[in-house]
Formats: structure tokens, C-alpha cells, sequence
């Protein structure tokens, strides 16, 4: 999981290169499970929602964690908000939302 920040950044760093050939992977390298994903959601929010499991897709990928080495190289990228400190941003957010729209 990468913040949007960063993702942000780095599609406007790859936009200021002059020419592109083959693939560059943006992403965080970190790998965490949807399990520890959905723990910390729950954690951060004060849910008490029950964790559902369903069966992944045929074509789910197994492994969700990008080979960044390229964009590193070349547009000097670098995820560095952990996953806690973005999902607490997003939670953040999400909740003055809510409250600018009297939701919450």
C-alpha cells in the first residue's frame, strides 16, 4: 500500500522525464495482508464491524509488493508514510468529510 501522496508525486515525476522505455513500477515495496490491513482499519476507525472472508479471485494476484528499483533509479522514488500514518491521514480525512456533509 502506498500513499496517494506519493503516488502523486511520482506520476508527476515520471511525467517530467523525457522519454519512457518499458514499465515502471510506483507502489511500496512493505508487503502487508489484507488481514493486518483489515486489523489496523478496524483498529484506527473503532469499528466493530466482523471481519468477512471470502475466496480471492482465480486471477488475485498472491503477492502485492512492487519492484520499485527502477523508479528509485530513475525519478528517485521513495515511499515513507508506513502504512499506520497514511491510513490514520485517510480515516482523518474521511471523518471531516463526513462531518462538513453533517454524516457524522
Amino acid at each position: 500500500f502506498c500513499s496517494g501522496d506519493h503516488l502523486n508525486e511520482g506520476f508527476h515525476r515520471v511525467a517530467r522525464l523525457p522519454s519512457l522505455d518499458g514499465p515502471l513500477n510506483l507502489g511500496n515495496p512493505a508487503e502487508f495482508t489484507m488481514l493486518e490491513l483489515a486489523h489496523l482499519a478496524k483498529e484506527l476507525t473503532g469499528s466493530s464491524a466482523p471481519i468477512e472472508f471470502r475466496p480471492l479471485p482465480a486471477d488475485d494476484p498472491r503477492q502485492r509488493r512492487p519492484d520499485i528499483r527502477r523508479a528509485q533509479e530513475l525519478i528517485q522514488f521513495e515511499p515513507t508514510v508506513p502504512l499506520r500514518e497514511g491510513l490514520m491521514r485517510t480515516v482523518a480525512d474521511f471523518r471531516e468529510r463526513l462531518r462538513e456533509t453533517g454524516a457524522l
